[in-house]
């Protein structure tokens, strides 16, 4: 069936690698300092996806990934992963840059348990290639490096295989990384992002060689955006459907809604990939035909927060309530800012109540512990929630964000002993301190809010809102939104509380409503 599909996914996806096991397709990402980490999709047409697993909750349990303190993880954590499948076992491999450490995962089910150890070395947008009886791990920028693995795959086998097989001579914008390495049909193949020399701008790259002691030769094979912004798409894995046709799942950059999955078809001539048809990525392609009548659980999800008994679909047994529950027990399409601290967080699952208490003193919501987070539909999406404040203490903040760098929210707090509303942000200007747009004065402790955001052709701007009646009403200025390198990830919807001046106050979340356009709630 030819039809319009890209982006395949409207949502924060980025640097993304896929395989396939018999009809099903896996994919992970990047998921940066939110947990639970390592987010693994499944998809059978490459086209739907759905959650299916977190293989990580807690990583190390830093300083930094517990957010104590001044301490954080914004812009670090996990990227850029390897997903294999091999003799019945997945594997994933990652850094984090953080702790400077390389990680192996390897799970005999998609769901786990997810078996953790640590590769001796640091592999910079690693990838795993499974050789018959060896194992190699291809990694680095400007200059990559293929290194043969010893049998438990903790480290370089001493005295294997060890070659820097190319360079990407003079580039000072961006050199060959976020490789993806495959041996197929008897050669070796090594895929690459890179930016154009003079410009700004991702680039597709892929060098073969027949043997790993050979010369790997290639070159750009894709270099389109796909009449978006200039934006190139470039960067992820490579995989074959069933019947023998091949695709390419790679990110594009979209503002600050972040780097979105694009589905490409490739072919192949002369042993070499080609990406698209002359040069582009086509408006509409065939694809595969997945399962007949298979209902693909959303990526993002509205919640009222309430009890899980009894949830299943009878006729779908894949839809386990581990799957539909995965982040710490509240619905998968959730992930917190950094690692949880559970005992303060609260579920009432008959009134479906979402309760976050305080636990530290912060200057502004990035210090924040337990913020709720949801990725941001492209091109617009709204969230709306209830919060009851009066469980809220003095100098507390509690309501809604765009959760990035740079963001915007919209609260309730509470001094000396009355309500507000109040809509505050941080902006580039201002970057060390949080700024307060505006401030009215309630007679009630509960209040509904609502963001909405325009991420249309990168506009990224976002609006505020607050209930009066019947009606929402907006509050505060337009908030400018930016992808940028602090937090590294697109924007967030996020439900939080912070303390400025005492610590143990409480705010009650309740019926949060995810809209696919500007103003849905």
């Amino acid at each position: 069936m030819r039809e319009q599909i890209n982006p395949i996914i409207r949502l924060d996806y980025p640097d993304p690698d896929v395989i396939r096991v018999e009809d099903t397709y896996y994919m992970v990402t990047t998921t940066m300092h939110f947990m639970p980490g390592c987010e693994i999709l499944r998809s059978y047409d490459l086209v739907h996806w759905e959650h299916a697993s977190y293989v990580y909750d807690r990583l190390d349990s830093t300083l930094g990934q517990r957010l104590e303190g001044n301490a954080h993880i914004y812009g670090k954590g996990m990227w850029a992963a390897s997903l294999r499948y091999h003799r019945g076992v997945f594997y994933t491999c990652f850094v984090a840059n953080d702790t400077g450490k390389t990680y192996l995962y390897r799970a005999q089910d998609i769901h786990g348990p997810w078996k953790k150890q640590y590769m001796e070395g640091f592999y910079h947008d690693a990838s795993l290639l499974f050789d018959e009886e060896k194992v190699y791990i291809a990694f680095g920028n400007k200059e990559i490096r293929i290194l043969e693995l010893n049998e438990d795959l903790s480290g370089p086998k001493e005295g294997g295989f060890d070659r820097i097989v190319v360079r990407d001579e003079g580039n000072s914008v961006l050199g060959y990384e976020g490789t993806h390495f495959y041996k197929i049909n008897g050669r070796y193949y090594l895929f690459f992002i890179h930016s154009l020399k003079e410009r700004w701008r991702r680039v597709e790259a892929c060098f073969a060689a027949d043997t790993l002691e050979g010369e790997f030769r290639g070159g750009d094979i894709l270099n389109d955006d796909r009449g978006y912004c200039d934006s190139g798409a470039a960067q992820g894995g490579i995989v074959d459907t069933p019947d023998g046709k091949w695709y390419a799942v790679l990110f594009q950059d979209y503002g600050a809604s972040g780097r979105i999955p694009v589905l490409v078809p490739a072919d192949w001539e002369e042993g070499y990939p080609v990406f698209g048809k002359e040069g582009k990525i086509p408006e509409a392609f065939e694809v595969p035909k997945g399962r007949a009548g298979y209902t693909y659980r959303s990526l993002t999800d509205s919640d009222d927060f309430k009890c899980r008994e009894g949830f299943m679909n009878a006729a779908e047994d894949r839809k386990t309530i581990s799957e539909a529950f995965d982040t710490y027990g509240f619905k998968s399409c959730w992930q917190i800012n950094h690692e949880p601290v559970l005992s303060l967080i609260h579920n009432d699952c008959e009134k479906g109540l979402l309760g976050i208490t305080t636990g530290k003193l912060c200057e502004n919501i990035v210090q924040a512990q337990n913020i709720f987070t949801q990725r941001m539909h492209f091109p617009e999406c709204s969230g709306s929630v209830t919060v009851d404040g009066s469980g809220l203490l003095e100098g507390d903040y509690a309501g809604i964000s765009v959760f990035a760098g740079c963001y915007g929210f919209v609260a309730l707090t509470k001094r000396e002993g009355k309500y507000y509303v109040v809509m505050r942000e941080r902006c580039l200007e201002e970057e060390s301190r949080e700024i307060e747009r505006v401030c009215i004065p309630v007679e009630i402790s509960t209040v509904r809010f609502m963001v909405s955001t325009d991420f249309d052709r990168m506009k990224d701007e976002a609006r505020f809102y607050y209930k009066s009646g019947s009606e929402f009403v907006r509050i505060g200025p337009e908030k400018k939104l930016y992808f940028r390198l602090d937090h590294f990830s697109g924007c967030r919807i996020g439900l939080f509380t912070y303390a400025s001046r005492e610590i143990g106050g409480t705010a009650q979340f309740s019926d949060f409503v995810y809209g696919y356009g500007a103003e849905n709630g």
